[in-house]
């Protein structure tokens, strides 16, 4: 049990969490969600202890085993496989201890503490969760310092998942990961067995794995049972009967203060205005639920092309001498959406480069519409923004010539409106930098918005906005993410860049889900750092998704055979209840009747034995 005993914490004056309370239940998974800026992470620190509240306070059970991903990534000569068996400091102790004890007797105590502790399966615990985290065999035995800062977190997160403490917290760790990363995450989470509290904005994460939404609001937290979407019906409800309450309270109020007003003056009444007063100076007002004026994203509708935008033949890119990807052939049309699937570092940010024209084909052909304007998002654009500016001078400075009213124009299109226009973007957070990048970029109006990882930073009803925007939008659209959520809304062509190459993928994204699971689970059976045989595993996956389209196409046909079956049935069946009107002789029926309940019989069986494959994968 974690209990948040009435926390007050203010920062510069400013009162971050007022009087936050709640009982989160021993070995729940709780998201805990809110607007950015809204103390997510402020109110974390208070649960490890990283941050002494005002007032009240954060208890839990003596001796409970926190963990948490420290804010700088480890670095150094170790390894990744190094760093995270390290990340268990008993066993790491008692290891160091076994080599140089001269004592038998404590030699016996360690051996058998070791035993409990399941230490020698951890080498084999450590390098599944780096593989699920995307480090194979020759990656896990690199130095760390070989590393970006990305991978390096993703390397503090598997330490920390290996170390298994009994309070797990974790702030955005899909941040730094790709969408099969983000996957086996998730897979991870489900199965742990204590008490888990993730800030994440993903809406898919919350869903299938926590058990409880903790949102925080106004300094205060509401505590709601179920994923996602079910916060969102209990949350709307609870909106709809605040106000409900606010409009009566609106018309108590009306008519207290019109009885006051009218009979303060009269002497036979004044003593009942007096009482009626007080009850109004009590009365506490109920707040209106309030909309965010800022959570908007318009992007500005591009003049029409004749298609293709975009064909590539046999088309190869990469770095200086070295190509990345070979043999891509496609196409892109003014109304596509894709969605570029993989693993981070097969590829898919060299693909958008070349599709942007940053990067030229080093063999084969590419061909561009002459006229095509291209937006490109990426995360380094938010980095790059000047903190001492103010959306404003961004805005004048992109766009020469234009005048103030397109510029404002421009800019209220992503909620910059009005003193928001003038801040600051030192003082902006995160998701507020990526919508006036997103600004930025979308300027002129592209004919193609190519985005890679747009929601990092951005929360939940951002994310929500962003999706609409896109829907909305007339140009193409080439994306990279691991929001599964936005995917699914957004894209209806995948592309998985995989083995050097870019392949138009035949299937779904819950597909695409499935064979990554399925990999992940392949490799939780191996040993200490299992190799990955990505031609093996792309020969299973294809494999397994025509196998799932034999029983799909079973299920099918024997549906559509007992449907006609008990039709012919009940036609037989009427017959025989009016053997006057039937054309046939009654014995002869009762023939046909018994042949189809055979078939039927067996189409059922049929149906039955794909069914239950199929539900098994």
């Amino acid at each position: 049990m974690l209990n948040l005993n009435a926390i007050t914490v203010r920062l510069g004056g400013r009162i971050i969490l007022d009087r936050a309370a709640a009982a989160l239940p021993p070995r729940s998974r709780v998201g805990l969600i809110g607007r950015n800026g809204a103390g997510k992470s402020t109110l974390m620190k208070v649960m490890i202890g990283q941050l002494d509240p005002d007032e009240g306070s954060c208890d839990m059970p003596r001796d409970t085993r926190l963990g948490y991903i420290a804010q700088e990534a480890p670095s150094g000569t170790a390894t990744p496989f190094e760093t995270v068996l390290e990340a268990d400091k008993e066993r790491a102790a008692l290891m160091e201890e076994a080599e140089h004890t001269q004592d038998p007797d404590r030699l016996g105590h360690i051996y058998e503490r070791l035993t409990t502790i399941d230490a020698y399966t951890a080498p084999a615990r450590a390098a599944r969760i780096l593989v699920g985290l995307g480090f194979d065999e020759e990656m896990q035995g690199r130095p760390l310092d070989s590393y970006s800062g990305g991978w390096k977190m993703r390397v503090a997160l598997a330490s920390l998942l290996f170390s298994n403490p009994d309070l797990l917290l974790l702030d955005e760790p899909s941040n730094h990961l790709d969408l099969e990363a983000t996957l086996w995450l998730e897979n991870f989470l489900k199965a742990y067995r204590g008490t888990v509290v993730v800030i994440s904005h993903e809406r898919d994460l919350l869903n299938n794995v926590v058990d409880y939404i903790l949102h925080l609001e106004g300094g205060k937290v509401t505590l709601y049972p179920g994923g996602y979407d079910a916060f969102e019906r209990q949350r709307a409800e609870r909106l709809a009967q605040l106000e409900s309450a606010r409009t009566k309270q609106q018309a108590e109020r009306e008519k207290l203060q019109e009885y006051v007003a009218r009979n303060s003056a009269r002497a036979s009444t004044a003593k009942q205005a007096q009482s009626r007063a007080k009850a109004l100076a009590r009365m506490q007002p109920i707040a209106a639920a309030i909309e965010d004026p800022t959570l908007h994203f318009g992007f500005p509708s591009p003049a029409e092309l004749r298609p293709p935008l975009i064909t590539m033949d046999m088309a190869s890119v990469g770095y200086g001498d070295t190509p990345i990807l070979k043999r891509i052939n496609m196409r892109i049309d003014p109304d596509d959406r894709i969605a570029l699937l993989g693993r981070n570092g097969n590829g898919k940010t060299t693909l958008a480069r070349l599709i942007a024209a940053q990067l030229a084909p080093m063999e084969g052909e590419m061909a561009s519409s002459p006229k095509m304007n291209v937006g490109y998002f990426t995360q380094y654009q938010v980095e790059e923004l000047d903190v001492t500016d103010t959306p404003l001078e961004h805005m004048t400075r992109v766009m020469k010539g234009a005048t103030p009213g397109a510029v404002r124009a421009q800019l209220g299109r992503f909620g910059f409106s009005g003193e928001r226009a003038v801040q600051k973007v030192g003082s902006m957070s995160g998701g507020e930098r990526a919508r006036l990048a997103l600004a930025l970029i979308t300027r002129d109006a592209p004919h193609m918005l190519i985005l890679d990882e747009p929601t990092n930073h951005l929360d939940v009803d951002s994310r929500e906005a962003l999706v609409q925007a896109l829907n909305d939008y007339s140009g193409a659209v080439v994306i990279v993410s691991h929001d599964r959520h936005m995917i699914e809304l957004v894209a209806d062509r995948l592309v998985l860049v995989d083995n050097g190459t870019a392949q138009p993928f035949d299937g779904s994204l819950d597909d695409y889900t499935d064979i990554i699971l399925r990999k992940a689970d392949g490799n939780s059976s191996s040993g200490d750092a299992p190799k990955v045989d990505r031609k093996a595993d792309k020969k299973a996956a294809a494999e397994w998704r025509e196998k799932q389209k034999l029983l799909k196409n079973a299920v099918n046909k024997a549906e559509r055979e007992m449907t006609a079956l008990a039709a012919e049935r009940t036609r037989i069946d009427a017959a025989l209840a009016n053997p006057a009107k039937a054309t046939a002789k009654t014995s002869d029926l009762m023939v046909q009747r018994a042949a189809i309940e055979k078939k039927l019989a067996a189409a059922e069986e049929v149906w039955m034995e794909a069914g239950a494959a199929l539900e098994a994968g």
